[in-house]
């Protein structure tokens, strides 16, 4: 009973699959591991496990604890599927079942049910949640008698974000005082404000916290709306003092994504991550550091050389550990921190981990000191570990899917460094089918990462999983061309107006390179990706002279023009492609690097992927590439999801986009 979702779990999967590799069907069959936070004084962790029914497509989630040496697990909900894990003021854990609250403990506090993300002062015993409330009038405030009416009405930008279009409704961020029978009164800390915190789409319960002593509230909002909200990432962190009522704007004049706020224990310092530049969403990430009696700001990473994504205090607020991509991986960092006389801080940046492996977020820091994180790698999905700070040193805690992996031929993965076109090293991944005989020789698949300014690194995806790629018999060569974080913030940026330039000569000089291994056969190399990739994809097809033999391209861009005229994020496109296509003269990204401009030059077949609901990159972007090549004579396949966004994401969609994608392989490579 010591792993008991890792024993069920093989039960189950020895049961019906009789096979040596990865297999769609397997992937989706995997536990998806995530860690909620460290609790019990830091001796225990909660964690969930998600799985799916293969036949139905249906979602369960179990919520469970273990000691942070990673015995003594055990069910948190009695074995009963539940989501939404969170820590009460008490120590108890508070949890949702089929919509419903629930505890741990003999009480379920009352006032929460409209709480989305809540989270609980163990000073004050205070909430903090978000909350969905109407503010704009829709077409059924202005015309009430047209009751079956399905207009939508707007005047402004930004009217429609990555799935959703605006109705009207914003997050906002709610306080709830504990009252004597346990109950919560809230206050919308915003009122009628008409923004958004957490910031949509994505923003969650990171974007707000309390102090110490659960007096202050620190929140993440753009408080910008229209035409100026759609070209700007000028978030900032306000702070709203519980007693008085008052929010004051904590990073006034710091221009670029103020996010991540986090309150030092010691109740005297605060931090929170910061680009500089308003508009550039990929600029480098900072760790900044305010000592709150003097006001005074520091950035503590300003001669620091990487982007920092996630951060966490130590008890004594001596030491941040944080996680950020380096050289081809997610690693955690420590900053300790030093603190002057007038209580100004400095620090020195120290990487923890060195091995080959992701470690994709922090959980917490558990009583022996050591940090509790998430980690993965191209063949194994996400377990947690134990990362003794001071060597690196990690301990896997979690074993959901050992069981799984022990009955697959896991890929061998190797690091490459190629010379680019400018002379520079370019390093690639490397995955190689399982059982892998160099004597032999092998399709081979150039992936190209979208982002298009995101890491590289030892990923695990549920939908571009390169171990999948290998174990149905392709090398997969997976470059970090120039815009990938982990490389220092020159190579990041060198992809911003240069889309079609530098970053796709890296990808010809990548799979150039691996092509001339005598086991990698050249007459069968296609390349693959999505979004940017995606337009990597459409960009090769007009520029590869002959080297491939196929392509996948998934909700790439095909016209930066129209594109530009139908997406949303209006910051990203004007920093990126440099500006509108109506400027004079027009941006290289409308000429020089547009996909469109070298339909003449297809002459290959290509699979193209879109969801209906996908407004960053909308679907029309892939039924023009399609028409075109079915326009060219070009064997072409298009496979469309009317309920799907950016990403696949429902079971089913994701089944049939596996096999479509190597059913294409098989038929073209």
């Amino acid at each position: 009973m010591k792993y008991f979702l890792s024993f069920v779990l093989l039960l189950f999967i020895t049961g019906v699959f009789a096979q040596n590799v990865m297999s769609p069907e397997l992937l989706w069959t995997l536990g998806r591991v995530n860690g909620s936070f460290v609790y019990n004084n830091g001796n225990s962790i909660c964690y969930n496990v998600t799985t799916y029914d293969l036949q139905s497509g249906k979602r369960s989630n179990f919520i469970s604890s273990m000691g942070i040496d990673g015995k003594s697990v055990k069910s948190i909900t009695q074995g009963v599927p539940a989501d939404n894990a969170t820590l009460l003021a008490d120590g108890q854990v508070l949890y949702t079942v089929e919509g419903k609250l629930k505890s741990t403990g003999t009480n379920v506090p009352g006032g929460l049910e409209s709480a989305e993300g809540p989270i609980f002062s163990s000073k004050s015993g205070n909430s903090l949640w978000s909350q969905s409330v109407k503010i704009d009038k829709t077409a059924a405030d202005l015309y009430p008698e047209y009751k079956s009416s399905t207009a939508r009405i707007y005047d402004d930008l930004i009217y429609r974000h990555w799935t959703e279009w605006e109705d009207g409704e914003y997050n906002h961020i709610f306080v709830g005082i504990k009252q004597a029978d346990g109950s919560y009164k809230a206050t919308d800390i915003m009122a009628k404000e008409p923004f958004d915190a957490p910031t949509k789409p994505y923003g969650g319960s990171e974007e707000y916290t309390f102090n110490a002593a659960g007096t202050t509230v620190a929140y993440v909002s753009i408080k910008k709306s229209g035409k100026e909200y759609a070209q700007s990432t000028n978030s900032d962190i306000y702070f709203y003092d519980i007693a008085s009522g008052k929010t004051t704007n904590f990073t006034l004049g710091m221009m670029g994504y103020d996010k991540s706020p986090s309150f030092a224990p010691n109740g005297t310092h605060f931090a929170w991550t910061s680009m500089p530049r308003d508009g550039y969403e990929a600029d480098k990430n900072s760790l900044w550091v305010a000592d709150l009696r003097s006001g005074k700001k520091v950035n503590i990473t300003q001669n620091w050389d990487g982007t920092v994504e996630q951060l966490v205090w130590t008890d004594k607020s001596d030491k941040i550990y944080f996680v950020a991509p380096m050289n081809g991986l997610t690693s955690l960092f420590e900053a300790k921190i030093s603190y002057a006389k007038d209580g100004t801080p400095s620090a020195i940046i120290r990487q923890i981990t060195n091995d080959e492996h992701d470690y994709s977020a922090i959980v917490g820091v558990a009583a022996d000191g050591n940090i509790i994180a998430q980690r993965t790698d191209f063949n194994h999905a996400v377990e947690i570990y134990s990362v003794n700070p001071t060597n690196g040193n990690a301990v896997q805690l979690t074993h959901v899917n050992d069981g799984i992996y022990s009955t697959i031929g896991l890929s061998k993965v190797e690091r490459r460094i190629t010379k680019a076109t400018d002379g520079k090293d370019l390093l690639s991944w490397v995955v190689y089918p399982p059982n892998f005989d160099p004597a032999k020789k092998y399709p081979t698949l150039l992936y190209c990462q979208g982002g298009p300014q995101s890491a590289l690194t030892q990923f695990y995806s549920f939908r571009w999983n390169l171990q999948l790629m290998a174990a149905n018999g392709y090398i997969v060569v997976a470059p970090n061309r120039r815009g990938m974080p982990g490389f220092g913030q020159d190579w990041n940026e060198a992809i911003s107006g240069d889309w079609g330039g530098q970053p796709i000569r890296d990808y010809l000089s990548a799979i150039d390179d691996m092509a001339k291994e005598p086991y990698v056969d050249n007459s069968r190399l296609g390349a693959v990706g999505a979004s940017y990739g995606g337009y990597s994809v459409y960009m090769l097809a007009g520029k590869h002279e002959k080297r491939f033999k196929t392509f996948i391209a998934h909700c790439g861009l095909f016209d930066m023009q129209s594109w530009y005229g139908a997406t949303e994020e209006l910051w990203f496109a004007n920093f990126d492609l440099k500006g509108s296509y109506w400027q004079k003269p027009q941006p290289k990204a409308y000429t020089d690097f547009n996909p469109m401009n070298f339909v003449d030059k297809w002459d290959t077949p290509i699979l193209i992927f879109e969801g209906e609901k996908d407004f960053r990159v909308p679907y029309t972007q892939g039924l023009e590439a399609y028409q075109a090549a079915e326009l060219k004579g070009l064997k072409s396949r298009l496979v469309i999801y009317p309920d799907e966004g950016h990403w696949v994401s429902k079971p089913h969609n994701s089944l049939v986009w596996h096999h479509e994608f190597f059913r294409w392989l098989k038929e073209t490579l």
